[in-house]
Order: structure tokens, then C-alpha cells, then sequence
């Protein structure tokens, strides 16, 4: 089969991460005098991980972050309470795999946002669903969830992620029907879920919250 053959049957069949891959896969294990196997190896390796990057950038999408941040990039001369162990356990995950809620607490400035959409975008390189939003944007869906007859749908749709990373909490204080639809939310997400909150203070954030990582900036 010639290689142009080989090319159109990659792309007929999908296979987009072999047939970008083809090229230099092929000229490296000739170089190399390379077996078929490793050849073989080679070209399922290429659309495995492209698949996977794929994946990794629909979560992203589907995450609707509003930087794109990196625990690499954090700077540890700023002016921040944060330590490099507290980075280390939120960069684990260890606590989205045991369904612990997180509160970042500090001062506007800080990085809470910054930090928190770190752990997101690894949350979602590493396989898990997230969403990310303000609590303005929090309160203004529910709001028109309400209205509009499909506030159980809207719920079950916060309950699903991953991760749900609410930021701001605490701007305002909740009124008696917000704090309901909160804990709601929380009592739907706590039995295999995480949820992350950035707050400057602990008022509108869950006090109660069994076994939250709390992290003061």
C-alpha cells in the first residue's frame, strides 16, 4: 500500500492523529531502521494523544474559564500568605478525587482567581469535568432559572461537574432564597463532587462545610 493510500484511509477513518503524525513517524523509524510494531506503536501512540488533547480542550471549552493559568506560573515573591505545600496539595488533587470542598480566602489582588482557575485547567487535563463562574454570573442563571420554570434543570446541570469553581463568594450577602438554592447545590455535589470557592471573607461562603481545604491567601 502506498503511502498516499495509507494517508486517505487515515482520514477517511478519522484517524487525524496518525495521519498528522504519518510523515515524521515514518521517516524517524526508517532512520532508525524501526520494526512494523514500533511503526505501529508509534502512529497509536500519536492519535491516542491527539484524542486525548482533544478531550482535554472540549473540558476546557465546556469549563468556560476566563484565564488561562498554570500552576508553573505562580509567583512566590508576591506578597501572598499561600505556601508552596498548599500549591503541591491543591496541584495533587487530591481533594477533587476525595469530593472535599476548597475555599481560597484573601484580599482582592491576591490570586484567588488565578489559583483557582489553575486547579481547573489541571482538573481538566487530567480527565475531570469542570465549570467555572462568578457569583454574579451564579446568581443572574438562577435568577432566569427561576423565571423562566427550569430551576431543577439548571441545578442537576451544577451538579454534574467535576469541579464547580464559584468565585467571588461572599460580595454580598445572599438572600434567604440564594442561601437555599446554595446549600441545595451543596447537598447535591457533596456526596462525589468538589467545590471550590474564592472568597475574601468567610460571610456568604458554607461555614459548615465537613472537611473543606481551607487555604488563606
Amino acid at each position: 500500500m502506498s503511502t498516499a493510500i495509507a494517508k486517505n484511509l487515515m482520514a477517511e477513518m478519522k484517524l487525524l492523529g496518525m495521519l498528522g503524525a504519518f510523515d515524521k513517524v515514518l521517516t524517524d523509524c526508517t532512520r532508525d531502521q524501526s520494526s512494523y510494531s514500533e511503526l505501529l506503536d508509534a502512529l497509536l501512540q500519536a492519535e491516542a494523544d491527539y484524542r486525548q488533547e482533544r478531550k482535554t480542550g472540549y473540558r476546557i471549552k465546556a469549563a468556560k474559564f476566563t484565564l488561562r493559568p498554570a500552576f508553573e506560573d505562580i509567583d512566590f515573591t508576591a506578597s501572598r500568605s499561600i505556601t508552596k505545600t498548599q500549591i503541591k496539595e491543591l496541584y495533587s488533587l487530591q481533594w477533587l478525587h476525595d469530593a472535599r470542598p476548597v475555599l481560597l480566602i484573601g484580599q482582592t489582588g491576591v490570586g484567588k482567581t488565578y489559583i483557582a482557575q489553575a486547579a481547573g485547567l489541571h482538573a481538566c487535563a487530567c480527565g475531570k469535568s469542570v465549570l467555572y463562574m462568578t457569583l454574579t454570573t451564579w446568581l443572574e442563571n438562577l435568577a432566569l432559572a427561576r423565571s423562566s420554570g427550569t430551576y431543577l434543570r439548571y441545578r442537576d446541570k451544577l451538579a454534574k461537574p467535576d469541579l464547580v469553581i464559584l468565585d467571588d463568594m461572599g460580595m454580598r450577602k445572599l438572600s434567604a432564597t440564594e442561601a437555599q438554592d446554595l446549600c441545595e447545590l451543596l447537598e447535591e455535589r457533596s456526596i462525589n463532587k468538589s467545590t471550590l470557592f474564592t472568597t475574601q471573607l468567610l460571610r456568604g461562603a458554607p461555614r459548615n462545610s465537613c472537611n473543606a481545604l481551607r487555604i488563606l491567601m
